[in-house]
């Protein structure tokens, strides 16, 4: 069997950590989303929305007007306070 060495280890580990570390990354850089302008494919690209989501932001925001707050998201079924708060940096009024 061959032995792996210290410093392969090592590499390994930062490998690891920076592929797990780009995606947060480019959340936290990432220009935040207009949720009365945008449709939903963009809106799915936001954590915890996906498709489903999106649509039900879209069909409400048609039937009841713009959403002033993230807190307003929560008038969306499928929406709780936990979503809410995650998506706070992230979206626009």
């Amino acid at each position: 069997m061959k032995m792996i060495s210290k410093e392969g280890v090592a590499a390994l580990c930062l490998m690891m950590m920076l592929g797990l570390a780009t995606p947060t990354l480019a959340q936290e850089n990432a220009t935040p989303i207009n949720v009365n302008t945008a449709d939903a494919a963009l809106l799915a690209e936001l954590p915890g929305i996906g498709e489903t989501k999106a649509a039900a932001i879209v069909k409400d925001r048609e039937a009841n007007g713009p959403f002033e707050s993230a807190n307003d998201l929560a008038r969306v079924s499928g929406i709780g306070e936990a979503t809410v708060e995650g998506l706070a940096d992230q979206v626009t009024f």
